[in-house]
């Protein structure tokens, strides 16, 4: 399968959601239907691109209808697609590490059950691949398993894991993983942090203190704060950034699970609501289904037959 099939693959729930629907109202009509502008917000919003999204894709639809004099059906559609993807577009901006000194310093953080410990692991694979020398830290010294899990990652793959007891200090574990990463010699290191939700002050406190670790060692330090996003939650995801922003600014998005959700419109809204670029897309659970957001992929794969 080419790229584009394993991503209609994956976004096959979305499809069926979305453009499906959008297809039924629009293509092989000659003139726009009276009622489209009622249509097409019940289609988006089942979608979850959420009603600030909804509201300004209508927006910005009516004006071409009305500046362009719109009549037929197609263009319409066309109209839209072209909207979604000046949406995405800015926000499709991959990580390359070679753009940060020595060692590159990426801390990935969520809630639980966003896959974020998996989607570390699938990273470092990757960039593995490409040649980098990474190394691991367990952060995440809070869940039981989170230790065992993000090491099983580094056997499999040969990559080293600095890791502590659970219960330890996290920050400690992240310095002790930065001091190694520079004797080394290594290009990235990639930090798991505790899965954590809004309402648990102190593990966010937790994040703020990583934060100040790290930059007493570098003031630029960590050159990417990853928020890794599960595409299910639907609309929470944008909760999820408000908060995570608040306590530590977050750079970029990782957006998993887009495989088994109908909700994969979620991206539209952070597009359009956060502008934060978004690093990687997981669409299924092989070690290299991570794969670097690509906007213009993203929206043949929604649009295309």
């Amino acid at each position: 399968m080419t790229l584009l099939d394993r991503l209609k693959t994956s976004l096959s729930k979305t499809r069926a959601r979305f453009t499906s629907g959008l297809a039924r109202l629009f293509l092989g009509k000659k003139e726009i239907d009276p009622h489209w502008q009622e249509a097409i917000q019940t289609l988006l919003l089942t979608a979850d691109l959420g009603p600030k999204t909804t509201e300004y894709l209508l927006g910005r639809l009516a004006e071409t209808v009305a500046r362009e004099n719109l009549k037929d059906s197609d263009l319409l559609f066309s109209a839209l697609k072209k909207e979604l993807t000046l949406i995405l577009e800015p926000c499709a901006r991959p990580l390359i590490v070679d753009d940060f000194p020595k060692p590159a310093v990426i801390l990935v953080v969520g809630v639980n059950g966003s896959g974020k410990t998996t989607t570390i692991g699938k990273l470092a694979y990757s960039l593995q691949a490409a040649g980098k020398k990474v190394l691991l830290a367990a952060g995440d010294t809070f869940r039981a398993a989170a230790i065992p899990q993000l090491q099983s990652w580094g056997n499999r793959h040969n990559i080293s894991v600095i890791a502590q007891s659970p219960g330890a200090d996290s920050a400690a574990v992240i310095y002790d993983a930065l001091q190694a990463s520079r004797a080394r010699g290594l290009d990235v290191l990639i930090a798991d942090t505790a899965g954590r939700l809004h309402t648990q002050s102190h593990l966010m406190e937790e994040l703020k203190k990583i934060k100040r670790v790290l930059a007493k060692c570098d003031p630029s330090l960590p050159h990417e704060t990853m928020l890794v996003l599960d595409a299910t939650t639907g609309q929470n995801a944008l909760r999820q950034v408000e908060e995570f922003h608040k306590a530590i600014p977050i750079t970029s998005l990782a957006i998993t699970k887009l495989d088994g959700t109908a909700k994969g419109g979620i991206l539209f809204a952070l597009a359009n609501q956060y502008h934060l670029p978004v690093r990687f897309i997981g669409i299924g659970e092989g070690r290299e289904d991570l794969k670097p957001f690509d906007a213009t992929l993203f929206i043949e794969a929604l649009f295309n037959p």
